[in-house]
């Protein structure tokens, strides 16, 4: 442990960012699992939704830092792709 107080302050701060980190992070992929079972389970309509709602998440990680905005783009044009494939 620090003994340098703004070392221990570096240290509270960085586990404040990395739980909220965590909690981004680990939405995102349970967003991104809710529409692969949809496009499993052939539901069209319940597949856009999910879709909307796994690109918002993949957004939000984007604007804190916790994705590369390629990293992002290329992860919703994935699952755009699965939702036209399911579509056609």
């Amino acid at each position: 442990m620090p003994n340098i107080k703004s070392a221990i302050k570096r240290v509270k701060i960085n586990d404040d960012r990395r739980t909220r980190n965590i909690q981004v992070k680990s939405a995102m992929r349970t967003a991104i699992k809710r529409f692969e079972q949809t496009i499993e389970a052939n539901d069209v309509e319940a597949a856009k939704a999910a879709f909307l709602e796994a690109t918002k998440k993949v957004d939000k990680a984007v604007s804190k830092g916790i994705l590369h905005k390629n990293t992002a783009a290329r992860t919703k044009s994935k699952l755009a792709t699965k939702l036209n494939g399911l579509s056609a």
